[in-house]
């Protein structure tokens, strides 16, 4: 088999080599330097996993519990390794010895590379797609936040779509053997929503499909393409068998699944309709995919010298440090999220040739990949399409398990590169075309007019943001600020249109090579999206040792730790957001999106009241340590109110690892009992889920005391006087905790709303609990067997594939 390396190699290598190269110059602290982002997300991540990190450093095995965070919950997702796995080995070598998570910007810029590839694109314009894919700012965005998996899960999209391509294109086993293998990588990060946005983005694909299929009375080979890609994607998804059976089981019991208390004008299950739609984009909002700054960039954003708001604040006589401070982190933004780290934009050049492409594209095409984009922008509205998006999280299956909906614009930043490549290799193609000159220009000409619209339209909505706190004239003085960066953001974009414009004209009239045109367009599409970037990822961005920083002991910390109990800890610095008191001990808070939904029933129910009402006390000096039964029944011994050593109180009323209660009241459904539960004092009362007395477990009597604990295990022993229930202060989870009493299995009952009970014999009692969900380690083996069957497929359709099509 002769190869011609100029034509069959080159362009590939060199466009692998630009994607290696821009994402090493860009991040060269963190690949030279070892120097490392400052991810908030990351850095609570590594306070909730540093339980199951140290047990698995310190026995070898997978930890799947955690104590440190919300009283206890499982730890599948936080942290799981399922032993066996390959697919950890096999994106160091798909990245090429890429650190993370910086390696799945050039994952992205490879897959979407493929995708274009398998669409006839030409190396040049891929590549430069893939650069705008990989590089806009909702990545960049995401990764300063923290959100890793996110970013690798849409990088896995374009791979997905390749593979569902080809098999559409007559190559079928390479299609199965692709989709298999882009499948199993995408669920290795367990980003579901995105995973489900990938499926709607396949299922319009699709449906195009389907359309020319019944056109060309193709559909039995439709039927059978749609049944070989099913079947690659079930593949895929075997492959991770272990981590989705878990994350499903576990769904059930998280906030994402069935209520235990309904709520009015709410689904039975899943998230609530305002907490999920919070994160809204605003319709109009969208155009920062073409002017960045046009809803004045972040929440908190430096604005520029001389700026109208500290000059306001100059001339009402403001210290100069006041002002500094203001004009550092001035709100500057003006649109509908809560807040936001910075705008989501795409590059005004890749929107001058998406338009471009909806003229010059492929019918087909156009056609799908205008519905995904439409699609998608419709989704990341949220609550500002109604009966959009309200109707869908009503009523299509899985739909109200996700929040922070608009994310889905990382997914319309993916079709955009498609539809712009599919579009700029069509002008290429056609350049001698008698239409092309009139068609580019009126793509030009659609463009101007989206920019001089986006103006008239910020204009007509007043620059105003949530500013109400702030005196008339600071409201006034940050509307022409807001004025100003999106008029400067204007003519910058506007600028980079034009000077492509200028280089694709110039080659349109044969005054330039179009191929030095598109090279051209390139780099200055590159330098667009590198400078967006910088204003919220520069080199300050990285440092040495986040982690160092924020997780080192405080006066605090070092006081409890001189505590060597089994005890658990309330921070009352955000206890519910924050995942840093995990780090060290088994907090009552943490930090996560998918709570246990019973918890968060008892927080919002119980413990936040509970919480406010001893702080009122406490600031008045009565610390009531009795009236936090509730938290007293969680083992809380320390409250921990700052970073100082006199900040750290110890609750004398904490209720301990187990007692016995003197009454057991039966209740016949969950409101009764988290209503009881409020006003019960938890060490000698205990609930029970019972409409029958009589089959309500007789109370007991004795003590008992803990051996030993880890994160999925815990011995106690103890004498017991009298047969009947004993409470334990851990969390009751019905799937994978098992109990014996003296060797013997026991009933773990559950009690108090959310705690374990066993009923113990009398006498001298041994009981042990272990965590041991038998399904997790059957579909753990069940995984690494799909996994490398993958991996064979993938191999043996290259080799079927290359014996089919040589290169000569």
């Amino acid at each position: 088999m002769n190869v011609n390396l100029k034509e069959a190699v080159l362009p590939h290598f060199l466009a692998i080599l630009s994607f290696y190269l821009i994402v090493i110059i860009y991040f060269s602290p963190i690949v030279f330097e070892g120097k490392m982002i400052f991810q908030s997300d990351i850095l609570q991540w590594e306070g909730s996993a540093k339980e199951l990190l140290e047990h698995r450093a310190r026995t070898g095995e997978e930890a799947l519990w955690t104590n440190s965070m919300f009283s206890g919950m499982p730890a599948y997702l936080i942290h799981l390794d399922p032993k066996g796995d390959i697919t950890n080995t096999l994106i160091k070598i798909l990245t090429i010895g890429l650190p993370h998570p910086v390696s799945g910007l050039f994952f992205g810029m490879v897959s979407m590379y493929l995708l274009l590839m398998v669409f006839k694109v030409r190396p040049v314009i891929a590549a430069l797609a893939s650069w705008a894919f990989a590089f806009n700012t909702f990545n960049f965005l995401s990764l300063e936040a923290g959100h890793n998996a996110k970013i690798w899960a849409v990088s896995i999209v374009p791979l997905i779509l390749a593979g569902v391509h080809l098999a559409f294109s007559s190559k079928k086993l390479l299609g199965l053997s692709l989709t298999a293998l882009a499948v199993l990588l995408q669920l290795k990060f367990n980003h579901l929503q995105i995973t489900y946005y990938t499926l709607i983005l396949v299922l319009i694909y699709g449906m195009g499909q389907l359309v020319k299929a019944f056109r060309e009375k193709q559909l039995i080979n439709f039927s059978k393409i749609t049944a070989l890609l099913l079947a690659g994607a079930i593949l895929g998804g075997l492959g991770n068998l272990a981590r989705l059976t878990s994350v499903l089981e576990y769904g059930k019991y998280s906030i994402r699944g069935e209520r235990n208390l309904p709520q009015a004008e709410e689904n039975d299950s899943g998230l609530d309709r305002a907490y999920a739609f919070n994160w809204s984009n605003g319709k109009l909002e969208t155009l920062t995919l073409l002017i960045p700054n046009y809803f004045g960039g972040a929440s908190q954003q430096a604005l520029p010298e001389n700026s109208a708001a500290e000059n306001a604040l100059r001339t009402q006589g403001m210290e100069p440090q006041q002002i500094n401070q203001f004009v550092k982190n001035a709100p500057t933004y003006w649109g509908d999220q809560p807040f936001t780290g910075g705008p989501i934009y795409g590059g005004a050049i890749m929107i001058f040739l998406f338009i471009l492409g909806i003229l010059f594209a492929p019918p087909l095409y156009r056609n799908v990949l205008l519905a995904m984009t439409l699609v998608t922008l419709m989704l990341s509205w949220g609550k500002n399409l109604e009966w959009f998006n309200y109707t869908l999280f009503d009523y299509l299956p899985g739909y109200n398990k996700f929040r922070a909906v608009s994310m889905a614009l990382g997914i319309t930043l993916l079709v955009i590169p498609i539809l712009g490549a599919l579009g700029l290799e069509q002008f290429y193609l056609n350049r001698e075309a008698v239409k092309t000159k009139a068609t580019f220009f009126k793509a030009l000409g659609i463009t101007a007019g989206l920019i001089l619209l986006a103006v008239v339209f910020a204009h007509w909505s007043g620059f105003g943001g949530t500013d109400s706190s702030y005196p008339d004239w600071l409201q006034a003085a940050l509307k022409t600020d807001r004025k100003s960066l999106l008029y400067a953001d204007t003519f910058r974009s506007a600028m980079f249109i034009g000077a492509t414009a200028l280089l694709l004209s110039l080659a349109l009239f044969k005054k330039m090579k179009m191929e030095y045109a598109i090279m051209a367009t390139g780099l200055l599409l590159l330098v667009d999206l590198w400078g967006v970037n910088r204003r919220y990822l520069d080199q300050d961005s990285f440092t040495e040792n986040p982690s160092e920083q924020h997780f080192a002991a405080t006066p605090a910390d070092e006081k409890i730790m001189q505590d060597q109990g089994y005890f658990r800890v309330l921070n009352l610095q955000n206890p519910f957001n924050d995942a840093r008191t995990s780090y060290r001990f088994n907090s009552v808070g943490g930090y996560h999106g998918a709570k246990m939904s019973r918890y968060q029933d008892l927080i919002e129910r119980i413990l936040d009241p509970e919480i406010s009402a001893f702080v009122e006390k406490a600031q008045e000096g009565n610390f009531d340590y009795a009236g936090i039964p509730v938290l007293n029944m969680l083992n809380t011994r320390y409250i921990m109110a700052g970073r100082g050593e006199n900040a750290v109180f110890r609750n004398p009323e904490a209720n301990g690892a187990a007692w016995f209660p003197e009454e057991i009241i039966p209740v016949s459904n969950n409101e009764e009992e988290i209503s009881t539960l409020s006003a019960l004092d938890t060490k000698s009362t205990a609930t029970y889920p019972s409409a029958d007395a009589a089959n309500t477990p007789a109370s007991g009597a004795g003590k008992l005391s803990l051996e030993s604990n880890g994160p999925d295990q815990l011995v106690y022993s103890g004498q017991v006087e009298r047969k009947g229930l004993a409470v334990f202060s851990e969390i009751f989870y019905p799937e994978g905790w098992q109990a014996t009493v003296n060797g013997q299995e026991a009933e773990i009952h559950r009690v108090n709303y959310l705690l374990r009970g066993l009923v113990l014999p009398e006498g001298e009692v041994r009981v042990e609990m272990s965590y041991q969900p038998q399904a997790y380690y059957l579909n753990r083996t069940l995984s690494a067997i799909f996994q490398y069957a993958v991996l064979g497929l993938v191999l043996f359709a290259g080799y079927m594939d290359s014996k089919k099509h040589p290169q000569t």
